[in-house]
């Protein structure tokens, strides 16, 4: 492939995924004011749903990336909206768990599923290794945000 070429199809990768990242978080917003939620709250439940069971508030600080007094008050805020509760760990009672409510998360599931439910049709026209060159695209793009949160949290980016 030429050079310029190349060059050409990265500048547009650049504008296409801003566009993208803008297009989800102006989702991610309207779908949070259409359930009451705040964004963050919005994809901590998203989280919460794809853990396959209760998780410490020490984990969602984790997956959030938020200190653990930030997902403290998250998980508040989340128990008052009724869509998780805490538990303490049959194990070790002194942990407390945060777990999704069934019904709550059902709701949300069916909500996801109406507004995406065409979502998967996008790809129909791809073969499976197109579609495992998607799928790892969206896993190195997921890593590579995390990361940069992360150097933005501990104050590695500064202004010029």
């Amino acid at each position: 492939m030429p050079e310029n070429t190349r060059s050409v199809l990265t500048a547009e990768l650049a504008v296409v995924s801003r566009r993208h990242m803008a297009s989800y978080a102006l989702f991610s917003q309207a779908l949070a004011d259409h359930l009451g939620l705040h964004p963050t709250d919005l994809q901590c439940l998203n989280l919460l749903t794809l853990e396959g069971g209760p998780v410490t508030t020490g984990r969602i600080a984790e997956l959030t990336g938020l200190t653990t007094g930030s997902a403290t008050r998250l998980v508040d805020r989340l128990e008052r909206a009724g869509y998780v509760v805490r538990e303490r760990d049959e194990g070790d009672r002194r942990r407390v768990l945060v777990a999704t409510v069934p019904e709550r998360a059902a709701e949300f599931g069916r909500v996801w599923d109406r507004l995406g439910g065409g979502w998967t049709a996008l790809f129909d026209d791809l073969d499976d290794s197109e579609l495992a060159l998607f799928i790892d695209h969206l896993r190195r793009a997921t890593d590579f945000g995390a990361q940069q949160a992360e150097r933005l949290r501990a104050g590695e980016v500064r202004e010029a």
